[in-house]
C-alpha cells in the first residue's frame, strides 16, 4: 500500500474542498491515485445525496453576475439545508464559480448548465461531490439569464435574493436607475413587466374575484363587470413593474421615473430569484 503524504492530502483537499480526513481515506483507498480518490469522494456524495433526497434545502446563496459589456447577466441559486452552510465563504465561492461558468457559457437552461465543465467534471457532478464534502443536501436550484442593451443587477443583503433588470438603452449613466428598479423588484415582487405580461388565466381569475366581491357587497349584477374591471386595473398597478408606484417616490410610477431620466428609457425584461 502506498504511503499518503500530507502534501498529497492537501492537494486533494485543494482540488475538491473535502475534509482532510476524508481526503486521506480516499487517497488510501485509491492507493494514491488522485482520479480514483476524486471518484471515491463523488460516490460518497451520491450515497449521501440519496439519503438526504427528502430533506428540504431552503437555505442557500443567490447571486447575480453581469458581463463586462453589460449586455447579459445570469442568476444562480444553489440551495443547502442550513444557514450555517449558506454563510460559509467556501460555499459562497462555490456558487460564484458556477455563476461565472454560467455567464461565460450562457446556457439556455438549468439542465444545460448542469452539463458544463467544472474542473474536469460536470457542474452536476461537482454539486454531488460537494454533498459529500459538506454533508448536506445541495442542489443547483435555479438558473436565469437575461440579455438586453444594458443589464443592471441587484443582490439582496445576505445573498437571499437576486434581480436582473434589462434596459433598452446602453448608457452607463442609466445603470443606477436600473439598480433602483432592480431593488424595486426585490421589494415589491411584481409578477410581470406590464399588463401584457400577465397570464390570461390570472386575469380571468382576478375578474371573477372582483365580481364575487362586488356581489357579496350587494352590487347589482348589471354593473359587476365594470366594477371587476376597475379592480383589475388596480391589480395591474400593484402587481406589474412598470405600473407600480416607485418605492423611492410614490408620486410616480416606475415607468414615469424612467421617463424622467430619458423619455425613451424603459425596462425590457426582469428576472427575480429568491430563497425558499
Amino acid at each position: 500500500m502506498s504511503t499518503i503524504s500530507a502534501s498529497d492530502v492537501k492537494k486533494l483537499r485543494d482540488m475538491t474542498g473535502a475534509g482532510m480526513m476524508d481526503c486521506k481515506k480516499a487517497l488510501s483507498e485509491a492507493e494514491g491515485d488522485f482520479d480514483k480518490a476524486i471518484e471515491i469522494l463523488r460516490k460518497k456524495g451520491e450515497k449521501l445525496s440519496a439519503k438526504r433526497a427528502d430533506r428540504e434545502a431552503t437555505e442557500g446563496v443567490v447571486l447575480a453576475l453581469v458581463a463586462d459589456n453589460g449586455k447579459k447577466g445570469i442568476i444562480v441559486k444553489v440551495s443547502c439545508e442550513t444557514d450555517f452552510v449558506a454563510k460559509n465563504e467556501d460555499f459562497i465561492a462555490f456558487t460564484r464559480k458556477i455563476g461565472e461558468i454560467a455567464l461565460d457559457k450562457f446556457p439556455a437552461d438549468k439542465e444545460s448548465l448542469l452539463q458544463q465543465d467544472f474542473g474536469g467534471m460536470s457542474i452536476g457532478e461537482k454539486v454531488t461531490e460537494q454533498v459529500g464534502v459538506i454533508g448536506e443536501k445541495i442542489e443547483l436550484a435555479e438558473y436565469e439569464s437575461l440579455e438586453a442593451e444594458q443589464v443592471a443587477p441587484y443582490i439582496h443583503m445576505g445573498n437571499k435574493a437576486a434581480v436582473l433588470v434589462g434596459l433598452n438603452i446602453d448608457n452607463e449613466d442609466y445603470l443606477s436607475a436600473g439598480r433602483d428598479v432592480a431593488m424595486q423588484v426585490a421589494a415589491m415582487k411584481p409578477i410581470a413587466l406590464d399588463k401584457d405580461g400577465v397570464d390570461q388565466t390570472v386575469i380571468e381569475k382576478e375578474i371573477e374575484i372582483g365580481k364575487e366581491q362586488a356581489r357579496q357587497e350587494g352590487k347589482p349584477e348589471a354593473i359587476l363587470e365594470k366594477i371587476a374591471m376597475g379592480k383589475l386595473n388596480k391589480f395591474f398597478k400593484e402587481q406589474t413593474l412598470l405600473n407600480q408606484q416607485f418605492v423611492k417616490d410614490n408620486k410616480q410610477s416606475v415607468a414615469d421615473y424612467l421617463k424622467s431620466i430619458d423619455k425613451n428609457l424603459t425596462v425590457t425584461a426582469f428576472k427575480h430569484v429568491m430563497l425558499g
